[in-house]
């Protein structure tokens, strides 16, 4: 589960960085959504992989249950954030009185499909 969680966390990532991000303020928290659950999904890992789960009395099932919950929680929110910059594609942006161009170009907006999915 870790794994596809990295995984999946470093195609959004991936896929989000690769456009011009045009609306910095939606798209960072997706960013930041990405980047944190992988970055705490690896220290999880290691957590379980080093044995340092069996040195803490915790109780690993509802750890594990409260950090999918809440990355699901965060991911979700991300994935609408997305998916609203992804359905703004068609409106112009200005640059001067003069400079019209789009939100995001075509290919621009492939990527942001992919990473809203």
């Amino acid at each position: 589960v870790f794994l596809s969680l990295q995984l999946f966390g470093t195609i959004v990532w991936i896929l989000v960085a690769s456009t011009g991000i045009p609306l910095p303020l939606l798209q960072g928290w997706v960013m930041f959504v990405a980047v944190t659950a992988w970055f705490l999904s690896i220290v999880f890992l290691s957590v379980f992989l080093f044995g340092y789960a069996n040195r803490f009395a915790v109780n690993w099932n509802q750890a594990d249950f409260l950090f999918h919950g809440a990355t699901f929680v965060f991911y979700f929110g991300a994935f609408l954030l997305q998916a609203a910059t992804t359905s703004l594609h068609h409106l112009p942006r200005r640059f001067n009185s003069t400079t019209y161009e789009m939100i995001l170009s075509g290919r621009e907006y492939n990527i942001s499909i992919a990473a809203s999915v």
